[in-house]
């Protein structure tokens, strides 16, 4: 399936108007705009607002998130229930703790990383008994990953009585030869823990990472909470918001706080590196779908490796759990962060939600705080519309030039071209309703993104514009030359065509309504990150072979996107098949390009015929995203046609 042929599966587009909503809007807007999280230069309002979207929709009760740069608070915030005390059983955001306490055993010399589980627990005589207490910490211990069907849940008196009930177990595979993410094999560990010491894990823990961390809220229980079953390591941890930030403040000082020692450098290295080795590790892990990244490198010991530069070190690591607490620690900006919650599981499922492929979206979020801060000569804002608002930026000065970006993108897309054509113009860029910042819509609504941009324009009081536009941003570009070809100085269609979807003046029918309802329970089954992916590879896989300059800057898009148009009877945002016959209708003399990457060279274009002024130029070595995967080539092919047009 190619890229245009899965948009136009997305697309079912109708909307309507309300003057007196819009005039509310326009008299609240100086407040709206007011209202930024900002905290030292670093404006935290969009994902403080995606936060504040997941206890909207009740996948939370209530939430807390720190976000920590260069050991310095730029940003903390509490919603719904919760308070800067709130008590959190975090799941698997407890391995990373359970680790560190393993860690310092090793510190002490009472444990190494290659110690065998038969030097401590002699009864496991099989094949798991040579598994390391690393691999048993990185999940490539050959052990089951959790208790099989049939067999007691974990939820003993003590440790002890724990590994009894799993000593009997058959081994998966032999150890190191496969990653299976999993918490049986830790309850393994910290009874190796325990033994070395003589210490129960409770008392371990509290001695070695809680008290020196000053985490008086932590502890280790069962998640039934019931008073003495053994804990949990893999998953029975609870903590505060404040509590959890001091180990992610300790761990990325490389095992000191507050002027002590908890933890050797080397122990946190080793934490860090990878142990996965030689293991296979499965299609569909975490950091392949999350970051959509295929290493095996993924794991070290408790932890995540979800990123690593090209020397293979890791520069995003964390501890996600299914329940949405999330941890994590990005290398490169110095920043950590932690964002303590608790799914509600029948709200989860019911909507498609899962809290363990979102929570990771947070580093991304921040970057983007850190990349608005970085470029304080770009203006932001947002612009008031009917029933909404759209977040725009601006820079530079001379003649305008208005990026429009793609479905499923936002305007980050047009970074290459953005900042480059700032040197020279006035540029804007914006997210389209519906997506990245601005307004979600509402169903059948009657407001065309064309007009969207008509309001946005009138605003920033520009009278004519170049227009630039890639995929549905072409199909925007169109609509408005359509519809206002006055307000043109010039239309650039990239990756532009007409898209034969319903238009305006096609009223909704029955069966096409329950038609697209049957299409959203589909997709919501599907699952939204599964679907996501399958979009994804539609845009960045070409003859069997990824995209490479594509990946990462469609993915982190997309990854964040917010799946509204997919997951919901769409507004009729397009002229669709409307368009033809407006087109028609104009005698349009604006200069109009449709950019093709020559790659899409041999399919037929069906707007050049409709607009007698528009010529088609192709751009070397790229494909339906030109202006990323050629971006110097895109780039100077919009400069050399607005400028042989201001020539003219």
């Amino acid at each position: 399936m190619n890229a245009s042929s899965y948009l136009k599966t997305l697309c079912k587009i109708k909307y309507s108007t309300k003057g007196f909503i819009f005039l509310l809007l326009l008299l609240s807007y100086d407040a709206c705009f007011s209202q930024k999280t900002q905290v030292n230069g670093f404006n935290f309002n969009y994902l403080q607002n995606r936060v504040q979207s997941w206890i909207d929709s009740g996948y939370y009760n209530g939430a807390s998130i720190v976000v920590v740069k260069d050991n310095k608070t730029i940003y903390e915030h509490q919603f719904g229930t919760y308070t800067p005390t709130s008590v959190a059983y975090i799941a698997s955001a407890g391995k990373w703790l359970a680790a560190a306490t393993i860690a310092a055993v090793v510190d002490d010399g009472k444990l190494t990383w290659d110690d065998k589980v038969n030097k401590w627990l002699p009864e496991f005589n099989d094949e798991k008994g040579k598994a390391t207490l690393a691999q048993l910490l990185s999940h490539t211990s050959g052990f089951p990953d959790y208790q099989p069907k049939g067999e007691q849940t974990d939820n003993y008196q003590t440790l002890k009585e724990s590994v009894a009930h799993i000593v009997h177990l058959p081994a998966d595979t032999l150890a190191g030869t496969k990653f299976k993410y999993g918490g049986l094999a830790m309850q393994v560990a910290g009874r190796m823990a325990e033994l070395a010491t003589g210490k129960d894990w409770e008392t371990l823990f509290q001695e070695k990472i809680a008290k020196p961390l000053g985490m008086s809220n932590t502890h280790f229980t069962p998640v039934d909470a019931t008073p003495g079953h053994s804990p949990m390591l893999g998953g029975g941890a609870r903590t505060t918001l404040e509590d959890y930030a001091h180990f992610l403040n300790m761990v990325s000082n490389e095992g000191g706080y507050a002027g002590k020692r908890i933890l050797s450098k080397k122990v946190i290295v080793a934490m860090q590196a990878d142990h996965v080795g030689n293991a296979i590790v499965k299609k569909g892990e975490f950091v392949e779908n999350v970051r959509q990244d295929f290493r095996k490198d993924v794991y070290g010991l408790g932890e995540w490796r979800e990123e690593v530069d090209a020397n293979g070190k890791p520069t995003l690591i964390s501890s996600p759990s299914w329940a949405g607490a999330y941890p994590w620690i990005d290398k490169v900006n110095h920043i950590y962060g932690f964002f303590l919650a608790r799914v509600n599981v029948e709200k989860a499922i019911k909507h498609g939600f899962n809290a363990f492929y979102t929570s990771p979206i947070l580093p991304l979020l921040v970057r983007e705080v850190l990349k608005d801060a970085a470029h304080p000569e770009v203006k932001q804002g947002f612009v008031p519309i009917e029933n909404g608002k759209l977040f725009y930026e601006e820079a530079g000065k001379g003649q305008p030039i208005i990026f429009i970006h793609g479905h499923s993108f936002d305007h980050y897309e047009w970074d290459p071209q953005f900042f480059a054509l700032a040197k020279k113009y006035h540029v804007i860029r914006y997210d389209v309703r519906g997506y990245g910042r601005s307004s979600m819509p509402t169903e059948f609504s009657n407001q065309l993104h064309a007009k969207d941009l008509l309001q946005l324009m009138d605003f920033l009081h520009i009278q004519k514009a170049n227009l630039v536009g890639l995929s549905m941003g072409g199909f925007i570009v169109s609509d408005f030359l359509a519809l206002n070809p006055n307000r043109l100085f010039s239309a650039t269609a990239a990756s532009g065509d007409v898209f034969h979807v319903q238009g305006p003046s096609e009223p909704w029918k029955v069966e096409d309504i329950e038609k697209r309802r049957n299409e959203i329970e589909t997709y919501k089954n599907f699952g939204i990150l599964k679907n996501k992916m399958v979009w994804y590879d539609a845009l960045t896989i070409r003859d069997g072979k990824p995209i490479e300059s594509l990946r990462k800057p469609l993915w982190d898009m997309i990854y964040k996107w917010t799946a509204w148009q997919p997951l919901h009877i769409e507004p009729r945002f397009l002229l669709g098949n409307d368009l033809a016959a407006k087109l028609k209708s104009q005698k349009i003399k604006v200069p109009v390009m449709v950019l093709t990457g020559d790659v899409d060279a041999q399919q037929k274009n069906q707007l050049l015929p409709l607009i007698p002024s528009a010529m088609q130029v192709f751009i070397p070595r790229a494909g339906h995203v030109s202006n990323l995967e050629n971006a110097e080539g895109f780039t100077a092919a919009i400069e050399r046609f607005i400028s042989s047009i201001n020539r003219k």
